[in-house]
């Protein structure tokens, strides 16, 4: 059956060419770009689906409404509000574009700490030729264990390249059951703190939400090994950075590779910019080529998938905002 897409403000030069390519491909949809505030509450009651962020104030107005599909892989704080989670309209969202560039950010980070470039970028910075004693330093990978928090599709092909360097995986989820490839070990997320020191290395995937937020703190890091490495490129608010600063100064890890953080950006005068042993990328690893290409498919399908009634790309557990 025809329906109408409302393209909701803010709209970008991307956006505008979506709009008119999905009237030209897809003929049973009628695409309504929304440039205001005005345009949108104008469109909004007769709408069947949306494209973009809906307040509450234009929910209340969307009679038709039963699809909205979010332009992230993981909205921000306060995308999923109350009247949002209890609307009947399904939401889906843009998880697995980032999967291979996320994923190698993954790898360089453990390569980097795995052959101390924490302590020779310094070096290099201050023209310091002085190489560590011979055999420090440096962890074997083939000997080395890795924990994945959430085993998502980031996740699971960050599994799969650390085992193809013979780095053995451990994983926790909250969902998956099935063992992807490179998993040596699926457990449930109630046994976060009995792994956490087994790993030489613990990498955070997981999303924000409800049961994660600041779930990475003093008393977890403190589980790990001494001589371990923490990782996040999920969602910053998941971890107490505060928290890990101290855990960095008392020598309870041995460092962190941080692409996400609780305060966006990080403030200039947090330690954790100047702390041995951190190194800090600004919300990058999802970058590379291909996404603006990903994300439009995944629009295009989920139109199609709508308007036969199937099964829509990355539905979303809105309680739950993933």
């Amino acid at each position: 059956m025809p329906f109408t897409l409302l393209m909701l403000p803010p709209q970008t030069a991307t956006t505008r060419a979506w709009a008119q390519r999905l009237a030209a491909e897809l003929p049973f949809v009628r695409v309504v770009a929304a440039a205001t505030e005005a345009e949108a509450a104008a469109a909004i009651p007769t709408a069947e689906a949306a494209f973009g962020t809906v307040n509450p104030q234009l929910l209340a107005a969307a009679g038709r409404l039963r699809w909205l599909q979010a332009p992230q892989a993981a909205p921000p704080a306060g995308y999923y509000y109350p009247e949002l989670v209890a609307h009947p309209a399904a939401v889906t969202n843009m998880r697995e574009i980032y999967n291979d560039h996320i994923g190698a950010h993954i790898l360089a980070f453990v390569l980097a700490f795995a052959r101390d470039f924490h302590t020779y970028l310094p070096a290099q910075a201050r023209r310091d030729w002085a190489p560590r004693p011979l055999d420090t330093g440096v962890i074997a990978l083939g000997e080395a264990t890795a924990l994945i928090v959430g085993l998502g599709g980031i996740g699971a092909e960050a599994a799969r390249l650390l085992a193809a360097f013979g780095v053995r995986v451990l994983a926790t989820d909250a969902r998956r059951t099935a063992i992807p490839e490179g998993v040596a070990e699926l457990h449930p997320v109630d046994a976060l703190d009995d792994l956490l020191g087994q790993a030489d290395f613990v990498i955070l995937t997981v999303p924000h939400t409800p049961a994660t937020e600041g779930f990475m703190h003093r008393d977890r890091f403190r589980r790990m090994k001494r001589g371990a490495f923490f990782i996040n490129i999920g969602r910053g608010r998941t971890t107490r950075l505060d928290d890990l600063a101290a855990a960095l100064a008392a020598g309870e890890i041995a460092g962190a590779g941080l692409d996400v953080f609780e305060t966006e950006p990080l403030p200039s005068d947090h330690p954790l910019w100047t702390m041995p042993g951190v190194l800090i990328t600004p919300h990058t690893a999802g970058y590379g080529p291909h996404l603006d290409a990903r994300r439009y498919a995944i629009l295009r399908d989920n139109c199609r998938a709508f308007e036969a009634g199937t099964a829509l790309r990355n539905r979303v557990d809105k309680a739950n905002w993933f």
